[in-house]
């Protein structure tokens, strides 16, 4: 081959590995483990990736504490990176446990589980990102959320494992990007409940809280990620969701839970370097026509249609694009899962076929860019604290009305004065608890 012929394809090859139309600094993938379970190493999954524009493919490795240093699916893994390599899709490990007890249940499971790390980052020196855990607000993924006087233990528990599993990864590779959280939108603050959650601003309170009492001056992660899934798949991206939850739509409201819980400290937030992942976002959608046939068992939620999720998809592509700390955007799945019980969120429905969605977003990255991006600034004060006082009730004293948007603390005063009651002092004592009900 002439040098010639050698340098254009070198260029074709590097042109091959760009996302197409991006915006600097963001990148599109899919967190799907079917690459790994694909008798081809992958690599139809990585077309699909290559030809949405995307670059990006979160897989699963799970750690079992009756075998803490066995890298469970090694022989998947071993075929499938080096073949997204050949694609150049980059590989992140999300990793978390075979079952929600693992590292509260198991002497020293925080270590144990960091050991493993350094174990799968040695077996794999190509793979630079590493998500560690997954929901841990969530009960179905850590266990316990309380003790059994109702009081938060899981965000202090994964402070630890997380801080552990930063230096693990650190002293493996300092170039190693140690992704933390990788939180659940939902959360019911209920610790007696039959399935108790915590909800994300509260969970960071916790991990904020934990970190602060450790003295710990590291960093916990680098990159932050998050699961901003909708409500239900009949809601818009644009709906939001009631304090202390956080959807798509409230994402500055994630983003001051952690000023708020970090700021000042060595962990740094997203006014300081902090970035934000969203590894997991998907719509289901409805199965119909011929390709109900590659499905099995019976939907157990609602769905939209296709059309509809395909319109979303695109516009979380433009909304995230316009989020200067959004580094990576993972949509759940590429394909869907078979069983209907499962997850029907892919782009490529179960027997190969292509939905509406695929081309949206194939568009939506390939035109790349944003008008007007997003910048956040974090805030000292109450969001829409409002205060009203109404007609002096039957013994004179005026009724008081109170709104925030957010969880907050107040006392109030009246105090008796002569004269005109109308200039009655109005005292908000101690102003500076009043900024969120999870500093108190």
């Amino acid at each position: 081959m002439s040098v010639v012929k050698r340098l254009a394809l070198a260029l074709f090859l590097a042109a091959l590995l760009l996302p197409a139309g991006a915006r600097a600094g963001i990148a599109f993938g899919v967190t799907e483990d079917a690459a790994k379970y694909s008798s081809d190493g992958g690599a139809s999954i990585f077309a699909h990736l290559r030809d949405l524009g995307m670059t990006e493919n979160a897989v699963s490795v799970q750690w079992d504490p009756e075998r803490p240093t066995t890298i469970i699916d090694k022989t998947l893994l071993d075929r499938m990176v080096p073949t997204a390599a050949r694609y150049g899709v980059n590989v992140v490990f999300a990793v978390y446990f075979t079952r929600p007890n693992a590292v509260s249940t198991t002497p020293d499971g925080a270590g144990k589980f960091a050991a493993f790390l350094r174990v799968l980052a040695h077996a794999y020196p190509q793979v630079k990102e590493f998500v560690v855990g997954n929901e841990p607000n969530y009960g179905v993924f850590w266990q316990p959320q309380y003790d059994r006087a109702g009081r938060p233990l899981a965000g202090a528990a994964y402070e630890d494992l997380l801080a552990r599993s930063y230096d693990a990864l650190k002293s493996v590779d300092p170039a190693i990007e140690v992704i933390g959280m990788g939180l659940s939108p939902r959360g019911n603050d209920r610790p007696f409940s039959s399935t108790p959650s915590t909800s994300p601003v509260l969970f960071l309170r916790d991990v904020g809280n934990a970190y602060r009492r450790s003295g710990r001056s590291r960093p916990l992660m680098d990159s932050f990620a998050y699961h901003p899934y909708p409500p239900s798949s009949v809601a818009a991206p644009t709906t939001t969701s009631g304090w202390p939850l956080a959807g798509l739509a409230d994402l500055s409201r994630i983003k001051q839970a952690m000023w708020d819980g970090f700021n000042g400290t060595g962990q740094p937030t997203f006014e300081n370097g902090l970035r934000l992942r969203v590894t997991e976002i998907g719509w289901q959608a409805s199965v119909s026509g011929a390709s109900a046939a590659a499905y099995r068992g019976v939907e157990n939620v609602p769905t939209t249609d296709e059309a509809t999720q395909a319109k979303y998809y695109a516009q979380v592509v433009r909304q995230l694009a316009c989020d200067p700390v959004v580094a990576d955007v993972l949509f759940f799945h590429l394909v869907d899962e078979a069983n209907l019980a499962g997850f029907q969120s892919g782009m490529v429905r179960a027997d190969g076929s292509v939905r509406p969605s695929y081309g949206a977003v194939r568009s939506a990255i390939a035109a790349g860019g944003c008008a007007s991006p997003q910048v956040w600034r974090h805030t000292d004060g109450v969001v829409g604290a409002a205060v009203s006082f109404g007609a002096p009730a039957a013994d004179g004293v005026p009724s008081v009305h109170l709104t925030a948007d957010e969880g907050a603390t107040y006392r109030a005063t009246v105090v008796p004065v002569a004269g005109d009651p109308s200039t009655a002092e109005r005292e908000d004592h101690d102003p500076g608890r009043d900024r969120h009900p999870v500093r108190s």
